[in-house]
């Protein structure tokens, strides 16, 4: 039996019960130009969730990053190496996310992303070094050009 033929035999709600296995049916089924036996309501949504996921990822990076950031300003005596290579760090991985998929810079001057992203840096920051969340300010005093610019620290 081929494999377009196995392909074809499988049931409808291989989606829920076997999520590899419809992935793997899915690329085959993409590959070989059977678009109208394709999953599309499913497929649709994986999709989306796969930029959902470039988008989390970036903000999980921000989020280090920004929190570095505030520990940076708000703690001079404890200053160190390894703050500045996590600075450098995160700065490198956004960059590199940002050039995988350029439309994600569109975040980084998103009113409701950056104030979710600064929030949770905010947490970090305070949990991370005892630092009290109360004196950061409610959104990022930066400019996010700053915050990427290799080199610069509050």
């Amino acid at each position: 039996m081929s494999t377009a033929r196995q392909i074809e035999q499988q049931p409808p709600e291989l989606y829920e019960q076997d999520y590899f296995a419809w992935t793997q049916q899915q690329a085959s089924m993409l590959r070989s130009g059977q678009l109208s036996g394709m999953d599309a309501l499913h497929l649709a949504e994986e999709i989306e969730d796969l930029g959902r996921s470039e988008r989390r990822a970036l903000a999980s990076r921000m989020i280090v990053l920004l929190a570095h950031l505030l520990k940076w300003q708000h703690q001079p005596a404890l200053r160190n190496k390894s703050w500045q290579l996590t600075i450098k760090t995160q700065r490198k991985d956004v960059t590199y996310e940002l050039d995988g998929s350029p439309s994600l810079k569109n975040s980084l001057t998103d009113p409701e992303w950056l104030d979710i992203v600064w929030s949770k840096a905010a947490l970090l920051a305070s949990d991370e070094a005892g630092l009290d969340i109360e004196k950061f300010p409610e959104a990022c005093p930066w400019d996010m050009t700053d915050v990427m610019r290799i080199g610069w620290l509050p």
